[in-house]
């Protein structure tokens, strides 16, 4: 196999959310390493975080980069919805010395991983087997919401890049109401990322106490979930059933929307710490709780996803492909990264 410019490997990946990035060199097609997760509180820009991976590992020029990214992207701006960092793509390219800098949400990086996960790394809760045929959803709850979907087109995959946690929580029951009320009187507009994150679950928790009329020093999501877990506050495990409840909700919204008859996957930081809790709460009820459409949606498998960095191969994926359609730049390995189209990346 030919190795191509000298310039083609190493390629930079990174997947960037709310709290944490995430950094890796791909040094051969599909092989990737050196991964470091860098708090995003303890540096100032994107450039910094980039600079500081790259010293750690020691990596000598990097031409290719490509990162995922938890925001919105429209244009060379990206002023991030969920911490401090702002930044020029552009100028993040110049200041690195980057030839190429690829930028794409993190959910559409998720989504083109989804065919690539082994088995082993993917815990199915409830619904039959999978059609490769049809769509792939995917919503994963972390600092923010994420939403995506693999749709087949042209005889492979087109991933979608969209805002699906921003949309209008409704709520279910009597208790849910309440939770819309209290949210409502302090945001406005109630969204599902406003209870599906890690804010929200703290949000939940809160609205709860309210609801009890008690006040105190409000709990972290992290707090909730460990006392929860272990049934030492029976407000924090409400809140976490509350919580499974509402993801079921709009999981099954997702798959009724998309038709995904391929899976629902579960991504995000917040889930796969609910192990032996997540399997047994009210998700799966609610997910196929559609009325006339229950039995839809009661052959639909979940899939919880429990890889360590599972966006990363997406991203390698994309960057090999937005490098293989460059006119002036002949394809350089002999991956195959995921067919179709590719939405919600920009470049410099």
């Amino acid at each position: 196999m030919s190795t191509g410019l000298p310039e083609t490997w190493p390629r930079l990946l990174a997947d960037v959310g709310g709290s944490n990035a995430r950094f890796a060199l791909e040094t051969g097609p599909g092989v990737i390493e050196d991964i470091l997760v860098l708090a995003i509180a303890g540096y100032p820009t994107l450039e910094d975080a980039l600079k500081s991976y790259l010293d750690q590992v020691g990596a000598r020029r990097v031409a290719h980069a490509a990162i995922a990214i938890a925001n919105p992207l429209n244009g060379d701006q990206v002023r991030m919805t969920n911490c401090h960092w702002a930044f020029s793509i552009e100028a993040t390219r110049q200041a690195l010395g980057f030839t190429t800098l690829l930028l794409l949400n993190d959910f559409t990086a998720l989504a083109l991983a989804l065919p690539c996960l082994p088995r082993h790394e993917l815990e199915q809760i409830g619904g039959g087997a999978p059609r490769d045929d049809a769509p792939l959803a995917l919503i994963g709850p972390g600092t923010g919401l994420g939403v995506s979907a693999l749709v087949p087109h042209a005889g492979g995959w087109r991933a979608l890049s969209c805002e699906g946690g921003h949309v209008s929580f409704a709520p279910a029951d009597e208790r849910e109401v309440e939770i819309w009320r209290y949210a409502a009187a302090r945001f406005g507009h109630v969204s599902h990322e406003r209870l599906l994150s890690g804010p929200g679950l703290a949000l939940l928790h809160q609205a709860l106490c309210e609801r009890d009329g008690e006040s105190g020093q409000p709990r972290s999501a992290a707090e909730i979930s460990a006392l929860g877990l272990s049934a030492r506050c029976l407000r924090c495990r409400e809140a976490l059933e509350i919580f499974c409840g509402i993801l079921g909700s709009a999981a099954g919204n997702l798959a009724l929307t998309l038709g995904a008859h391929g899976g629902v996957y579960i991504g995000g930081g917040i889930v796969p710490r609910l192990s032996g809790f997540f399997e047994q709460s009210p998700f799966r009820r609610r997910f196929e709780d559609k009325g006339r459409m229950s039995g839809y949606l009661a052959a639909i498998p979940v899939y919880l996803i429990t890889s360590a960095y599972p966006a990363l191969p997406g991203v390698a994926a994309r960057l090999a492909a937005h490098l293989a359609s460059r006119s002036d730049h002949a394809p350089v390995d002999a991956s195959t990264p995921p067919r179709g189209g590719f939405a919600g990346d920009m470049h410099a």
